[in-house]
């Protein structure tokens, strides 16, 4: 007899032993036979709730790690904060991905290719722009003459600073500081003014698509 047929036997044995062990008391069930011969014959039960455990705390790692960063992050920043390997981020990243896309969340988690390397960053959606906006700065919004300035230099990006002066007057100059504070335009030097172009946090703020470079 090999080997593997006596395990099979004693295997069958036990598992007898057990049924008539729940049969001899009177208050065996099929139900309660199945539980025990899996906590006495040590079927992975114990081991898959462990997996699954592990897995809910590496995504709670992940989610957290999102939430406070409020940028973009690429696989080697998640695996360095999070301590989870590269593999294991991907998978959750697709894990988390579909999560949100199905639960009624104001949260969001968008993702996108730059260079050849995933980027994902959580933010709120879009339609509670308004209200984070406020909390943080204690404004409704932009105003709309910082709005149509913002646009100005959006679109004829890369601009000097003082032909944005004399498109939109003196008060420009309180509109350029306030979106350079928030690390929307990078100013450099140039002769007596500035050259004004928009920054990645530009592009991270109202989550756009950077424009491909010249």
């Amino acid at each position: 007899m090999t080997k593997e047929k006596e395990m099979d036997i004693i295997d069958m044995q036990n598992r007898e032993g057990v049924r008539e062990l729940f049969e001899g008391t009177g208050e065996g069930s099929e139900n309660s036979y199945q539980e025990a011969s899996r906590r006495i014959m040590g079927e992975p039960e114990i081991q898959e709730n462990l997996d699954s455990q592990e897995e809910s705390v590496m995504l709670q790692k992940i989610e957290a790690t999102l939430f406070l960063a409020a940028r973009f992050l690429d696989l080697n920043e998640l695996v360095k904060f999070t301590g989870v390997n590269p593999l294991s981020i991907q998978e959750s990243m697709h894990k988390l991905l579909e999560k949100y896309s199905e639960i009624g969340s104001a949260l969001v988690i968008h993702a996108r290719e730059v260079d050849g390397k995933m980027l994902y960053k959580m933010d709120v959606k879009k339609e509670f722009y308004s209200l984070v906006n406020k909390i943080v700065t204690g404004q409704t919004e932009f105003t709309k003459a910082e709005q149509e300035t913002l646009a100005i230099i959006a679109y004829k990006q890369p601009i000097k600073q003082s032909s944005i002066v004399k498109i939109r007057g003196n008060k420009a100059y309180d509109h350029i500081h306030h979106f350079i504070e928030m690390g929307l335009v990078k100013a450099k030097k140039a002769s007596r003014t500035f050259e004004l172009t928009l920054s990645e946090e530009f592009y991270n703020y109202f989550n756009l698509k950077e424009r491909p470079k010249n």
